[in-house]
């Protein structure tokens, strides 16, 4: 018979890795934005947004921004820079259904709209084409104040006067329409709707 060589016995050693916890974990950074303000506030209607002779007689949205609010201010276009918010009372949005309001408003570099209320249907356009809509007491923000959104926190900071303002929140439906960049945008992604959010984006 063959005597069977008995097999050396090697001891696995386990290294622990130490963890390193982070005591300073930064807050993200964020961003900050100037506010505009129009002379009339409440019940502001698309076609005060985008008037009704433009809206068929201009296709192009570069071109089409270029008059919002013409008729409430003819300058107001000319002072918005990418990245403002604008501010309005109560209903904002009313009146025609149309999506050339929401995207002009998009296209002339508006990063929110906040107002007290906006009209259904208007508020539905908006995040359809991912223009994010806020709805707070926007009463004590003037003209060019700065301001931080916190959409987390669910605050509007007015960084020029020291006052924060309670948002309502943004259902989680539209945040990822937002984040998509539109319905468009969000079918282009899934081929269809997606709101599963155990669904890696």
């Amino acid at each position: 018979m063959k005597k069977v060589k008995k097999s050396k016995s090697h001891k696995v050693v386990s290294k622990k890795k130490k963890l390193k916890i982070t005591q300073d974990v930064k807050a993200p950074v964020l961003t900050q934005h100037f506010a505009r303000r129009l002379k009339v506030q409440d019940n502001i209607n698309t076609d005060y947004v985008i008037s009704g002779r433009y809206k068929f007689r201009i296709q192009d949205p570069k071109e089409l921004c270029k008059h919002i609010f013409e008729d409430i201010d003819p300058e107001f276009a000319a002072r918005v820079k990418k990245g403002d918010i604008l501010l309005a009372g109560e209903n904002f949005g009313c009146g025609s259904s149309r999506e050339q309001a929401p995207q002009s408003l998009k296209t002339a570099g508006f990063y929110a709209v906040a107002a007290k209320s906006f009209a259904r249907i208007f508020y539905r356009n908006a995040f359809n084409i991912g223009l994010m809509l806020i709805e707070c007491d926007t009463g004590f923000i003037d003209d060019g104040d700065t301001l931080e959104l916190d959409i987390e926190k669910r605050k509007l900071k007015d960084i020029s006067k020291g006052l924060a303002f309670d948002i309502k929140p943004i259902p989680s439906v539209m945040k990822k329409l937002l984040a998509d960049g539109g319905v468009v945008e969000h079918f282009k992604k899934y081929g269809g709707f997606s709101f599963d959010e155990s669904r890696p984006s």
